[in-house]
């Protein structure tokens, strides 16, 4: 079927496509001025994001989060929020509310089944890329949706606080219960420090350190030089080593003696060669020389034994002094384990102290991201039903149903249009087509023929 017949069709069932379509916009007009009217209010919020937080100093990342609007609408349209509104509005104490809900046979709770019922007629819009939420109430009532609106409004700066503040509470509990913890654990290790410089007689574990070191160097040294004198008053050689000759000449008895000793050998020596062995001067000096020769190797055994008394009671006082060093070292790192316990235990109850503070603060805060950008007012004309825009709607359908309700009547009651209808229908030849509104002139000069198609059914 080709689009003259289906124009021929449509021509010859204008009335049923007129009646159609008259009937459509007549009765979506009836029922558009029989619907009861539907006012729509909307408040407009802003979602404001400075950067830093100004308790905290944290940057906010909302903003960046693909997620974070969203979430944000489905906050708004939450069972919490349309909760804060009926508490807010007192609308459960409403008798109106109370009897509708006795009517409803509803089997919910009187506060659930009225935030039920506003989240049904409640609408939250956004736009991409934006930070500005509208959220729009419907009702029959241009006052009441108003008031629903800004509630919710209200409702969501509320509960948007609440959000940010009970995470901040929970937390400062929990830090406040630590920090008992953490106190108890400091005040422990530092009256087990205080203990061990009690018990120890240590207050500066350092110092007392650096003395005794001192000390024991000292008595190293006196050891060495105890030890030389030992080596050079047993020197009977006569060793004129440097380190021997510093070692004896630090007694001063043997000195003397072997001062006296060398004088009165040089006296000899002289009177040697004046006198004869007879001599009697001879006698005297030799006795002399012999009894400063005894006197010395005396001496000399004398400070060798003294010498070695001192070096046993040298090295018992250094063998002392090594062990209490040796003590002041192993106290010292032992003092050094529980100051370090003292520390630690310190910096972790700073740092509980410094996040208790940080998130008290938190806790009392209530500033709040959201801003009330346009308060909802009250409509003066209704949302719906829209008139105009329905008939429009009505037109277009009323069309469509126009054109079905006359194809289908031809197709039920078909009739011949055209002249390939008569061809399709009756299977013979046209020869010719009489049209209405042509000349008699134009009749005789020729036979108006059709479609070289039918032509060739003959």
């Amino acid at each position: 079927m080709n689009s003259s017949r289906i124009f021929l069709i449509l021509l010859a069932r204008y009335r049923i496509i007129l009646f159609t379509l008259i009937v459509t916009i007549l009765t979506t007009l009836v029922i558009s001025l029989l619907l009861p009217k539907s006012y729509k209010s909307t408040a407009t919020l802003l979602l404001s994001h400075k950067g830093a937080d100004p308790v905290t100093g944290a940057i906010l990342p909302g903003p960046l989060i693909s997620g974070y609007m969203p979430t944000q609408l489905d906050v708004i349209k939450s069972t919490r929020t349309a909760l804060m509104v009926v508490d807010q509005l007192k609308l459960d104490q409403n008798e109106s509310a109370k009897q509708i809900y006795e009517n409803s046979n509803s089997d919910l709770p009187l506060r659930d089944w009225l935030s039920a019922l506003l989240l049904k007629n409640l609408d939250v819009e956004t736009t991409r890329d934006s930070s500005v939420i509208g959220i729009s109430y419907k009702g029959t009532d241009p006052l009441f949706a108003a008031t629903i609106a800004n509630a919710f409004a209200n409702a969501y700066q509320e509960i948007n606080i609440r959000l940010t503040v009970e995470p901040s509470q929970k937390a400062a509990a929990y830090f406040t219960e630590q920090l008992n913890a953490l106190r108890d654990k400091l005040e422990a290790a530092k009256g087990k420090l205080s203990q061990y410089q009690h018990e120890k007689g240590i207050l500066d574990v350092d110092a007392r350190l650096d003395i005794e070191t001192r000390r024991l160097n000292d008595l190293s040294s006196q050891l060495v030089i105890a030890q030389a004198e030992i080596m050079g008053a047993s020197d009977t050689n006569n060793s004129k080593s440097e380190r021997d000759r510093a070692a004896v000449m630090r007694d001063t008895i043997v000195n003397s003696l072997k001062l006296n000793l060398a004088q009165a050998e040089s006296r000899f020596s002289e009177l040697s060669q004046k006198v004869g062995r007879n001599h009697p001067s001879y006698d005297s000096a030799k006795s002399e020389v012999e009894q400063l020769r005894t006197e010395l190797q005396k001496s000399i055994k004398e400070a060798t034994n003294t010498a070695v008394n001192r070096v046993s009671e040298i090295r018992s006082a250094l063998e002392e002094q090594r062990e209490k060093v040796s003590a002041l070292n192993q106290a010292r790192d032992e003092l050094n384990l529980l100051a370090r316990d003292v520390e630690g235990a310190q910096q972790a109850y700073n740092s509980a102290m410094l996040r208790l503070n940080q998130t008290s603060l938190e806790g009392q805060s209530n500033l709040s991201g959201v801003s009330m950008l346009d308060f909802a007012k009250v409509p003066d004309k209704p949302d719906s039903p829209k008139i105009f825009l329905n008939l429009v709607l009505s037109l277009i359908l009323g069309t469509l149903l126009g054109l079905g309700f006359g194809l289908l009547v031809e197709m039920i009651d078909r009739r011949i249009r055209c002249a390939e209808d008569l061809i399709d229908s009756l299977q013979v030849p046209v020869l010719g087509v009489i049209k209405q509104g042509i000349s008699n002139q134009k009749s005789e000069k020729r036979l108006p023929l059709v479609w070289p198609r039918l032509l060739g059914k003959q």
